[in-house]
């Protein structure tokens, strides 16, 4: 393997921006220090201006193997994240066939070993049926990232809205529990209602379906579940100012059992945009009303919301089309996540430590992964270096997805990922030619994370 010796970067790792040197040995961070001696075998990158990062850690995207390969795979949306400074992702089980035995599971492990170009792991799925089966993560906490529960409908079977398989399931697991919060009997409800009085429903209407009491209920649900059996909760993609009133920032985040994410289309998009994008920003939960998006800046700034993640789920354009009911909810971001999230830098939002911590460290905590998400001597090397003057038009000749469309089409980003490493490894380098059409070494595959519980 090859050795990098970083000079003279500017780190950003926990709280502090500083210049140093980095050495990078057999795929970990062997020393960091303001002068290192140049070592046999390494190679030196000149890091004069350019900012080093933890690599981005995504605890929640669809990368669709198997099942659904048309979209896209572990592979192609693996490469896309590389390209946008995400080293490490968690994956849904809403593939098909659904995730929903341990057997399935270990299909996507196998999968990813061989064609995942970042470090992976998958969470278990669970329906009203197999409680039971998904209970059996229990034994491999340490090498699976936890299970998820849609609280609100997806692909297949995976709905659980049958209150003994949620009471069991929080009573019992040992894992962690993600959830995805919509109550669907009010969706259910929403939807004949509104289509009562509209004979074809538009993308605005979504938001008026899928509405905050839509998801408050749910939230609320959860997490008297989690309380009730001080279970440890993740609830995923919180979209809604009312939600905010159910979490708190007096703990830090080590000791939390109820911890919460925003997501970068709900940081970015209103409700406003539907006029110009359409169905392309459909996804669950709904894209809501502005003062939605500036409560969930300020429950991020203040760690009521603990990280930031996608909700990556790309579909074919075709999929987007009208009619309301066959549009399909979800789209691709893991390549312009972090992109997005320097750009709100630049606008004053937000700090580049604050940016760090709800993007690396604040998942590998929340997940309690092991030996990554910092930037600190013995730890895996998954770094990004970004380039703060170089930005580049999102367009579809960089697009790396295997759907080859973004919702951020035409958006000016103002800084681009110059370096990417996974474990050490220099897989994706853009040396100043058209983002996102840099230089690959595909030679190494990303590698299944561990936890440390």
């Amino acid at each position: 393997m090859q050795n990098y010796l970083l000079r003279n970067i500017n780190i950003v790792n926990e709280g502090k921006t500083f210049v140093s040197d980095v050495l990078l040995k057999h795929g970990r961070i062997e020393k960091i220090a303001p002068s290192i001696a140049s070592p046999f075998l390494a190679k030196e990158i000149n890091g004069e201006g350019k900012y080093l990062l933890p690599g981005v850690i995504d605890d929640q995207v669809h990368f669709r193997e198997p099942g659904l390969t048309h979209k896209g795979t572990i592979y192609s949306e693996s490469r896309a994240a590389v390209a946008g400074g995400i080293t490490s992702y968690m994956e849904m089980p809403n593939t098909l066939p659904n995730a929903l035995t341990l057997d399935l599971l270990e299909d996507k492990y196998r999968i990813a070993a061989r064609s995942s170009l970042a470090n992976y792991s998958f969470f278990m799925g669970t329906s009203n049926e197999n409680a039971e089966e998904a209970l059996k993560v229990n034994e491999h906490k340490q090498d699976i990232c936890g299970i998820k529960i849609f609280m609100g409908s997806s692909t297949g079977n995976m709905l659980v809205d049958n209150f003994l398989t949620l009471d069991k399931l929080f009573r019992e697991s040992e894992s962690l529990i993600a959830t995805h919060c919509e109550d669907e009997k009010m969706i259910r409800a929403n939807y004949e209602r509104l289509k009562r009085v509209k004979k074809e429903l538009d993308p605005a209407d979504h938001p008026i379906i899928r509405n905050e009491e839509v998801c408050f209920e749910s939230s609320f649900a959860a997490i008297q579940f989690a309380q009730k059996y001080n279970s440890r909760l993740h609830i995923l993609h919180v979209s809604t100012a009312r939600e905010l009133q159910l979490f708190s920032n007096m703990l830090p985040l080590k000791d939390k059992r109820i911890t919460a994410e925003a997501c970068v289309h709900h940081l970015h998009f209103t409700a406003n945009d539907y006029g110009n994008l359409g169905y392309l920003i459909k996804c669950n939960p709904a894209i809501k009303e502005a003062h939605n998006r500036e409560a969930l800046w300020q429950g991020l700034l203040d760690d009521r919301l603990d990280l930031i993640a996608t909700d990556h789920a790309p579909h074919l354009l075709l999929e987007k089309q009208p009619p309301y009911e066959q549009a399909h909810s979800g789209m691709p971001l893991v390549q312009h996540s972090l992109m997005l999230m320097l750009y709100y830098y630049k606008q004053g939002k937000i700090s580049l430590e604050k940016i760090v911590e709800k993007m690396s460290h604040a998942v590998a905590t929340c997940f309690s992964i092991r030996n990554r998400g910092f930037i600190r001597e013995g730890y895996m090397a998954d770094l990004v270096i970004v380039d703060m003057d170089r930005g580049f038009v999102a367009e579809k000749e960089n697009i790396v997805y295997k759907c080859g469309w973004s919702p951020l089409e035409g958006f000016r980003f103002p800084t681009s990922v110059s370096h990417t490493f996974v474990n050490g490894c220099l897989v994706y380098h853009n040396p100043g030619r058209q983002y996102g059409i840099g230089q690959w070494d595909e030679s190494s595959k990303g590698r299944r994370l561990s936890f440390d519980r």
